[in-house]
């Protein structure tokens, strides 16, 4: 991978993904439950990887999975809210 100014490429919008998944939060524009959701498109994006209609690499949508898992425990933790209805 390519080395940017501050860090591994990708990091930069990593950062900024976690901290507009919390602000829109914190604001409630987005629920736990949407959150909960998105986590759950992205695994199964991941799931599907060979089949996805936007190609991507498949470890990336792996850790893309795991990255959106870690966010939507710490959102759920830190933020509460209700749990979607299944």
């Amino acid at each position: 991978m390519t080395e940017g100014l501050y860090g591994k490429t990708g990091d930069e919008s990593l950062v900024i993904l976690q901290s507009l998944l919390c602000l829109l939060r914190e604001k409630n524009v987005l629920s736990r439950a949407d959150i909960e959701e998105l986590t759950d498109r992205v695994a199964m994006r991941a799931a599907q990887a060979e089949r996805d209609p936007l190609p991507c690499c498949a470890e990336a949508t792996q850790a893309a999975a795991r990255e959106m898992a870690r966010i939507g425990t710490y959102v759920g933790q830190h933020y509460g809210g209700k749990h979607r209805r299944v």
